[in-house]
């Protein structure tokens, strides 16, 4: 007997209990003799119908089981990849096709989807740790692969859900560490006559994002109420194509940025809460009144340019504090027992740590560093700095920089 079988790409478009939006597609039928199925998701009515249309267009192009059964972890990531740089910010994206391309295509890339077994995701775990990277790291590629299987079973390819729930490397301390009050007393001291000694209380007392300084511009700066706004961030876009300027910036949909040099761009926080203004504790008013006399010439009037006015790399900040803890005699001790330099983001988690020290409640700290999850705080600081003022004072006062 002869099964009656649909049109092919033919099937149903409901929404779920979720308010999920679901397509489901036919393609042909399974060696026992049911109908395979596969299932498009999606968040809208109108997406879902392009995902179904897509893969009709998959289908006529290359054939039913060319286009569901067969595709392999690296043909999928590399289509995840380019749709992926349409959406996320070009940081993600360098990060997100770096874990691709150095790990999970020479690991798994060979393998088809529909074959992959928890064993097969593990190896790309295994992989990584063999070759000594951080267990962050390593958490950050498995992320990185369950969101490929989980977008590949969204666009309608078959990808086992024991696959797909396959657990991670785990949980571990955090390899960041924030400094005492001593050891930031001590870069201090080691950076005080340094011209751009304002550079480095920024990040230790008033806790700024290495690019939130970088991309800090004096038009920003409001010497006489002692405040700055940090609304940009200095970040080095990728080119559309791997050096070749002619080719454009990845760019992604909404994404808010200016131009500046080579690679170099002022782009917007990732969240709202990004976007706030900081009260400077009156040391380093100060500090930046004598800095803007001496500071390099910037055409784009940048407070902490290189010594050419040009855009300070994120590399050669890291290389300058490295220089100053070093000077220093500053280490950091980890849970384990082994010691290294201090990370320039640890700066930051000082900053924090000084604050809680100071016993500031977890709104005012989250205020002061940009966290998201104080939204609703930012319109009554920005008229009224008082509790931030006092936050940061008490901090500058701990590492010996009160008034």
């Amino acid at each position: 007997m002869t099964r009656k079988q649909r049109r092919k790409g033919s099937g149903s478009i409901y929404q779920n209990a979720r308010g999920q939006w679901i397509a489901t597609l036919e393609a042909g039928w399974t060696e026992r003799g049911t109908r395979r199925r596969h299932t498009l998701k999606a968040r809208t009515e109108s997406e879902v119908r392009g995902r179904l249309a897509e893969a009709h267009r998959r289908i006529a192009a290359e054939g039913l089981i060319a286009s569901f059964v067969s595709i392999t972890v690296k043909r999928w990531a590399d289509q995840w990849l380019a749709e992926r740089q349409r959406v996320v910010r070009p940081g993600t994206y360098v990060s997100d096709r770096s874990a691709v391309n150095r790990w999970i295509v020479p690991t798994i890339g060979h393998l088809r989807l529909d074959a992959l077994a928890p064993a097969d995701v593990r190896k790309v775990a295994s992989a990584q740790e063999a070759a000594g990277l951080a267990l962050p790291t390593v958490q950050r590629t498995h992320a990185v692969l369950g969101k490929i299987l989980t977008d590949a079973v969204a666009e309608g390819y078959q990808v086992s859900s024991r696959a797909r729930e396959t657990g991670g490397p785990g949980t571990g301390p955090s390899s960041r560490q924030a400094l005492s009050p001593d050891d930031a007393m001590q870069i201090l001291a080691a950076v005080a006559q340094r011209p751009d000694v304002s550079r480095w209380v920024a990040a230790l007392v008033e806790g700024l994002r290495p690019a939130e300084a970088l991309g800090l511009t004096w038009d920003m700066v409001d010497l006489d109420a002692a405040t700055m706004t940090l609304a940009w961030q200095l970040k080095a876009l990728p080119y559309v194509e791997s050096r070749s300027p002619t080719s454009g910036f990845r760019v992604p949909r909404g994404f808010e940025s200016r131009h500046l040099v080579g690679t170099y761009h002022l782009v917007r926080p990732k969240t709202r809460a990004g976007i706030r203004v900081v009260p400077m504790v009156p040391w380093l008013a100060e500090a930046l009144v004598a800095w803007r006399r001496c500071a390099p010439s910037s055409p784009f009037n940048l407070v902490w340019p290189r010594n050419d006015g040009a855009p300070r790399s994120a590399e050669f900040d890291r290389a300058q504090w490295y220089e100053i803890v070093d000077q220093a005699g500053v280490i950091v001790t980890l849970p384990g027992g082994a010691t290294r330099r201090p990370l320039l983001y640890e700066a930051r988690h000082t900053a924090a740590t000084l604050l809680l020290a100071g016993g500031v409640d977890d709104t005012t700290i989250k205020a002061v560093l940009g966290h998201s999850s104080v939204l609703s705080t930012q319109a009554y600081l920005h008229a009224d700095h008082t509790r931030t003022r006092a936050a940061l004072a008490a901090s500058a006062e701990m590492v010996g920089l009160g008034r």
